[in-house]
């Protein structure tokens, strides 16, 4: 599934892309008409997204990562002719336990890949992404990022971290050709997200869930992705809040009945 090696066209490089938001975005960058490298750990996953992409007319193809493991991106990046936009999607939660309860190994692993992971990927990219005179960066948090609630502190922490990330790269790279655009999704109903946080327990999973009207999906964040990413390059979407209607915090959800 090799695109060729010569092909001008822009490209885009998403982490975490064989499920959820990430592969969404994969998809829908494509349909923009950018040339797609999927990243992520479960090759079967990034490998049958990038196919389906391809089908459709698409240029993709699918690499191993593991974004906390800098050998890793570096070999990915060091194999990349070019690269224009960068889709920092690789994180999510595990747990809700109490900070009295708390695991330190599951903070640990949400802080390596939720941070470390985008640092990881972007500090490796940067010199491909400002080679391309119009970079942009693109960092997937969470209202996470700037609210707490009982039962999240890791994850908050984590995505506080990557929230910073953002804010002080653009900081750092103002005057260059890179724009640094921080996307902060609410509510979200994707396949996995929910059940890897209650460790693969369907019932409370979906009791997430339950009741709400119109829940955010993957294809809403990637809409708000493509669209934030095809501004022209003067237009810089700092920080975009998204969640849905139901959705006034974390903490107050309307759900019927």
């Amino acid at each position: 599934m090799n695109v060729q090696p010569t092909d001008k066209r822009r490209t885009a490089l998403i982490t975490g892309a064989g499920s959820g938001i990430g592969a969404a975005t994969a998809r829908r960058m494509a349909a923009e008409g950018y040339r797609v490298f999927l990243t992520g750990r479960r090759v079967d996953r990034i490998e049958s997204v990038a196919r389906q992409i391809i089908a459709d007319g698409g240029l993709a193809e699918a690499r191993f990562i593991d974004v906390t493991d800098e050998r890793s991106v570096a070999a990915v990046v060091d194999d990349l002719d070019r690269c224009d936009v960068l889709v920092n999607n690789a994180g999510g939660a595990i747990g809700t336990e109490s900070v009295a309860d708390a695991n330190s190994a599951d903070w640990r692993t949400m802080y390596e890949t939720n941070v470390l992971g985008t640092l990881h990927v972007t500090r490796e990219l940067l010199p491909k992404l400002a080679a391309s005179g119009d970079g942009t960066v693109v960092v997937v948090s969470s209202t996470a990022a700037f609210t707490v609630y009982e039962g999240g502190g890791g994850y908050s922490a984590a995505k506080h971290g990557e929230h910073v990330l953002a804010a002080t790269l653009r900081l750092e790279l103002c005057g260059e050709p890179i724009r640094v655009i921080e996307i902060a999704p609410g509510m979200v109903h994707t396949e996995e997200f929910s059940l890897n946080r209650y460790r693969g327990d369907r019932e409370k999973a979906a009791a997430v869930y339950a009741g709400v009207e119109g829940p955010l999906v993957a294809d809403d964040i990637a809409d708000a992705i493509a669209w934030a990413v095809t501004r022209p390059s003067n237009v810089n979407i700092d920080f975009l809040v998204i969640k849905p209607r139901a959705q006034a915090a974390q903490h107050k959800v309307y759900r019927r009945g």
